[in-house]
């Protein structure tokens, strides 16, 4: 998954999360990438920070969509 700004010709950071989801409590692998110039800056770390506290795995995800349409 891309996370954050990746600019043009700019160099690719790939790195991995411990991600749980919110919902179920499951670990998920969290394969990520980001671009150099703004990998580890504040404005990441806040959004990773942010990211974890709102992550739904696929299922949780899915279940949630479905109850909306419903």
């Amino acid at each position: 998954m891309i996370f954050g700004k990746i600019e043009k010709d700019e160099e690719i950071i790939k790195f991995n999360l411990e991600l749980k989801c919110v919902n179920c409590k499951k670990k998920v692998p969290g394969g990520m990438k980001s671009g150099k110039s703004y990998f580890e800056t504040d404005e990441f770390n806040k959004n990773i920070d942010e990211f974890k506290k709102t992550y739904l795995c696929g299922v949780c995800r899915d279940m949630k969509r479905t109850r909306i349409k419903n």
